[in-house]
């Protein structure tokens, strides 16, 4: 589904990506920990085009990009990514004068020109599986951080992407708002959704994901199942930042 081969990003002299070679399956669920500061972020947003690279390839469900490729090439390749994979920021990006029911409903309308009865039907059931049915009329300014962020997700659901990006979705939330979110999540990957996920959460990371990526230094330190890389980390990279974590 995913497959990146050798990606670099500089910003400047500065090389925030250091040749990151990693692959999803279709339906896998890849968490991706780490360090602030060791291009995960950065990762994920050269996936979908809201990051120019300067070294490797990505292909996402057969589009394939690269530096070489064109750039009028690119734009079309990166458009059609976008209509493919979904992505959930770390803030939520609602829009603040829209209800919660009119933030799900825009994108179909606009974007994929989805009858209105139709978008209303879909983002109504998305909304009731993020547990905020009863939320349709709010605006945003009155959510908890946790129902945005639900918000958010269903926004997305509602494009029916191949896969979704999420970007430390619950780096803003206290931990029942974390819960709150994690939970949807977890929903989505017995659902089979594939999924990228930049998380501080370690419970997460070890009870849902299929396959753990430790990044460190704008690389991909290693790779593996959660029971080998939290039990029998093989790199002492990845030791040092789980005994950080049990520490804090």
């Amino acid at each position: 589904m995913i497959e990146v081969n050798d990606l670099v990003k500089r910003y400047g002299t500065l090389e925030v990506l250091r040749g990151v070679t990693l692959s999803v399956d279709p339906g896998e669920v890849a968490a991706i920990i780490g360090p602030s500061g060791s291009g995960k972020s950065t990762f994920l947003r050269c996936l979908n085009g809201l990051e120019t690279f300067q070294g490797g390839t990505v292909t996402i469900d057969g589009l394939h990009w690269g530096v070489e490729t064109p750039t009028s090439a690119r734009g079309r390749i990166l458009r059609a990514v976008r209509g493919r994979v979904g992505m959930v920021f770390q803030s939520f990006n609602l829009f603040p004068h829209r209800t919660v029911l009119q933030n799900v409903t825009e994108a179909p309308i606009h974007v994929l020109r989805l009858d209105p009865d139709q978008a209303e039907a879909r983002a109504r059931r998305l909304l009731d599986r993020v547990g905020l049915a009863d939320r349709l009329h709010a605006m945003p300014r009155h959510l908890s951080g946790g129902q945005q962020q639900r918000v958010a997700i269903a926004r997305v659901l509602a494009m029916e992407p191949r896969a979704i990006l999420f970007d430390e979705p619950t780096s803003a939330l206290d931990p029942r708002m974390t819960a709150e979110v994690l939970a949807v999540m977890a929903d989505l990957a017995r659902d089979g959704l594939t999924m990228i996920v930049v998380t501080h959460a370690m419970r997460f990371a070890r009870q849902v994901a299929h396959t753990v990526h430790v990044f460190g230094d704008g690389r991909v330190i290693e790779s593996g199942p959660p029971a080998q890389i939290f039990e029998e980390p093989h790199e002492e990279a990845t030791r040092l930042l789980l005994s950080e974590v049990q520490a804090a």
